[in-house]
């Protein structure tokens, strides 16, 4: 059977797999993205070199040379150009016009595919997870911002300047918390797990009496499963905060249901560990804003399925996008 090398790019680790044609991981590997140690941008030259070993490495583990793979699929930050294969612009990379794509083609001489990290986890969702059967599909990640793909027909949507699908960059609350991206009001400042935290962080303070104040010190740090452990222990501040939290998510995704109307939203990240907890107001919330909620057909809202692993699987299918 064919193997296809899939490789997830992130500013700390590089990752690696080797991926059959029923999208399964067969071999892995890991290298850091920086080889000179964690302090500062690497350089592009370095963060390819460390590429090449991690696909040496994993086809080393899965028993064959790197020429033998059927193809490479890269998902990277930033905007990746996927006809041309350079990376046109990955801030926390310092990439400007880097020729991925072509550097990788000229060390292992066989097929290699360029495409955002997002969009490549959603699109490994879209082949083998949560969202594996559907047309049309959107995948939201809520992690340190929002990452989102889109997949129209079966195929990734890029937009006309492949920087499509940045959902996170919509404004839910105008002239509200100021976003990364310059603006304000977004819903990723509302809605990512550092939103989650900067709102408890800010009750904690304000609300001294509450249970926040045991556990964020019980757990070290403020993070989005703060406000979720205290709500859980019956603290009105907790509760609160999720309610608000489940107001804002819901809002944001009710924008691109309108907008979209997939087959199906899947949404992935640590908070989705609170399971139905998170869940069921979740539903609720959404079905009460979306146009089509008296429609015979309806969104399915569902939890990514593969975590991790979405990166490195739907990179090896870019192939087929």
């Amino acid at each position: 059977m064919a193997l296809y090398i899939g490789v997830d790019v992130g500013g700390t680790n590089i990752a690696c797999g080797a991926v059959n044609g029923n999208c399964e991981i067969v071999a892995r590997s890991k290298v850091k993205t920086n080889p000179n140690g964690n302090g500062g941008i690497p350089r592009y030259e370095d963060v390819v070199g460390q590429i090449r070993t991690a696909v040496e490495l994993c086809c080393e583990a899965a028993g064959i040379a790197p020429n033998q793979a059927a193809s490479i699929g890269i998902g990277c930050p930033g905007i990746c150009n996927s006809d041309t294969g350079l990376v046109e612009f990955a801030s926390n990379l310092n990439f400007v016009n880097a020729p991925l794509r072509p550097d990788i083609e000229k060390t292992f001489g066989i097929p290699v595919y360029l495409e955002n990290d997002a969009n490549a986890a959603a699109f490994g969702e879209f082949s083998a997870g949560a969202a594996k059967g559907a047309k049309n599909a959107v995948i939201i990640t809520l992690g340190t911002g929002v990452g989102a793909g889109i997949i129209i027909d079966g195929k990734i949507y890029r937009g006309s300047n492949y920087a499509g699908g940045e959902i996170g960059h919509t404004v839910i609350e105008v002239d509200g918390e100021p976003c990364s991206c310059g603006r304000r009001g977004c819903f990723e400042a509302y809605s990512s797990a550092t939103g989650l935290a900067r709102m408890t962080k800010r009750a904690a303070d304000e609300h001294p009496e509450s249970i926040l104040k045991d556990v964020i010190k019980e757990e070290g740090k403020v993070s989005a499963r703060t406000a979720y452990t205290a709500m859980k222990r019956g603290d009105e501040i907790g509760k609160a905060l999720t309610e608000r939290y489940v107001k804002y998510l819901a809002c944001g995704i009710a924008n691109v249901i309108n907008t979209f109307q997939p087959d199906i939203l899947c949404i992935g990240g640590g908070v989705c560990n609170e399971g139905n907890t998170l869940m069921v107001p979740l539903r609720k919330a959404v079905w009460e804003q979306i146009y089509s909620r008296n429609s015979a057909k309806t969104t399915e809202l569902s939890v990514c399925s593969l975590g991790n692993d979405a990166g490195i699987i739907g990179a090896a299918m870019l192939f087929k996008s």
